[in-house]
């Protein structure tokens, strides 16, 4: 009994003498060490965006709940974190079978001799009752393809913990930016009210004076063709408004109460990100989707070493040890001892190049894996790229934008005046109207763009991750 129990050590100790899994080395990152083409921004965050938690990147009280609603009840964040138990268990699951399962079976039979096949010449009744300790079909592992096959249940896992953090740092900023996109497009909606209004009375106006014989009949339709424009832009916003809260509702996987929903944008919903110039593209290696493609690679690295061990013996063990008797009463008495050990070994001698279909596969998937790491990195850096190549020239464009809502503000007020005083037609009134409305949506726009850049350029350098 004693050296029946001795197996299974002994066995754990044999198993994993060699492991046929190529030598894992990260590949070269194929993206310049920095990014060129950038003077390098300065911000009122000097912190590495992965260091920085969202709760303090956000400025915003409001838009801080909103982030923390969705974080509680959307469901590609919950499925993402159900495949990360999903994938534990698989991974414990595989990591028990470099083990011997053992068991306790206890068994008793009754077998009866016809006398014509008895020996006595008399019918025999023999019965026979056991309890055993062993394990069955315990596979050495001498060339590791278990230690492989679990190492890469284990990658499999830590992808999806990092996938998990990916999809969350993406949907912290997807929040961010719906809910800047309805607090733009409710400034939009006002901005549509208040040129309803003015149209309005414009055209009251011209309807006066239509009817003592000042004005033209085609000024009088030109004022009316503005107000209908007008009520066709608040149509339209309006509605836009409301599609921007069914987008952010089913981003929150909850309806978000209506105190916290923006009626415009704010001053700064988040910090400026320094990205000084000579920035080490090396920071991307941190980013959660960069290091779940590199887990990937790391588990097409074991499989690669799991396929190489089916050229080689595999050789399983099934031993049992515990008592057995005739009779029930003798089954643990002295000398009732039994055991018995079971080796075997299968040597692959010909599958019609099945192994070495599978060795190829597992390289090939592998050469793929690199492929789409070296890709995800270049994504990533690209990510970073274009978002420090737009805030070089948005605090220039914001600037131009704002000094041509001013100049167009004074140009309609000039118009107007002149048009009251009767030196110009109601047209130039209305183009000076119309250009300066359209330089306020092109400032609402442009602001947007420039809250969006914060959030972006904090995103794609690995910004918006907490643990809790």
């Amino acid at each position: 009994m004693r050296n029946c129990l001795l197996i299974p050590g002994l066995a754990i100790l044999l198993g994993g003498c060699v492991n046929l899994a190529p030598d894992y080395a990260q590949p070269i990152a194929p993206v310049p060490a920095t990014w060129q083409g950038t003077t390098g921004t300065e911000g009122t965050m000097e912190e590495a965006a992965d260091a920085i938690d969202w709760r303090s990147f956000f400025m915003d009280a409001r838009l801080r709940e909103v982030i923390a609603l969705t974080l509680a009840n959307n469901r590609d964040l919950r499925v993402a974190a159900l495949n990360i138990e999903k994938a534990r268990a698989q991974y414990r699951i595989q990591e028990a079978s470099r083990y011997p399962a053992l068991g306790v079976v206890a068994g008793g039979s009754v077998t009866r001799t016809p006398a014509d096949q008895s020996s006595g010449n008399a019918a025999v009744i023999a019965r026979n009752q056991s309890v055993q300790l062993g394990f069955s079909s315990y596979e050495l592992d001498f060339f590791g393809r278990l230690k492989n096959l679990s190492a890469a249940a284990l990658a499999s896992y830590q992808f999806n913990v990092e996938t998990q953090r990916s999809v969350q740092i993406s949907l912290v900023a997807e929040v961010a930016g719906a809910w800047l996109t309805l607090a733009a497009d409710n400034e939009r909606l006002q901005l549509a009210a208040n040129t309803l209004k003015s149209q309005q009375i414009s055209f009251e106006l011209s309807q006066r004076s239509h009817a003592i014989g000042s004005t033209s009949g085609l000024d009088l339709s030109t004022a009316q063709a503005s107000v209908e424009l007008a009520q066709v832009d608040l149509g339209t916003f309006t509605s836009q408004v409301q599609q921007d809260v069914n987008a952010l509702n089913l981003l929150a996987g909850i309806a978000v109460p209506a105190y916290l929903l923006p009626d415009r944008i704010p001053g700064a919903s988040a910090p400026l990100l320094a990205a000084p110039a000579g920035l080490s593209s090396a920071l991307l290696l941190k980013r959660p989707d960069v290091l779940a493609a590199e887990q990937t690679l790391i588990a097409a690295n074991a499989d690669v070493g799991a396929a190489r061990a089916a050229f080689f013996p595999s050789i399983t063990l099934t031993a049992q040890g515990g008592t057995a008797s005739s009779s029930l009463s003798g089954l643990f008495k002295a000398g009732s001892g039994a055991w018995s050990f079971l080796p075997s070994i299968s040597v692959p001698i010909f599958n019609a190049g099945r192994n070495r279909a599978g060795l190829d596969a597992a390289k090939i998937t592998k050469d793929i894996d690199i492929a789409n790491y070296e890709k995800t990195i270049q994504v990533a850096f690209r990510e970073v790229a274009d978002a420090l190549a737009q805030r070089a020239t948005l605090d220039q464009r914001l600037g131009a934008q704002q000094r041509l809502v001013d100049a167009s503000a004074k140009s309609y007020r000039l118009s107007e005046a002149r048009y009251r005083s009767g030196i110009d037609s109601y047209l130039n009134s209305l183009v000076a109207e119309r250009s300066w409305y359209g330089a306020q949506q092109n400032l609402i726009s442009l602001r947007l763009v420039e809250q969006n850049n914060r959030i972006n350029l904090y995103k794609a350098m690995g910004g918006g991750w907490s643990s809790s």
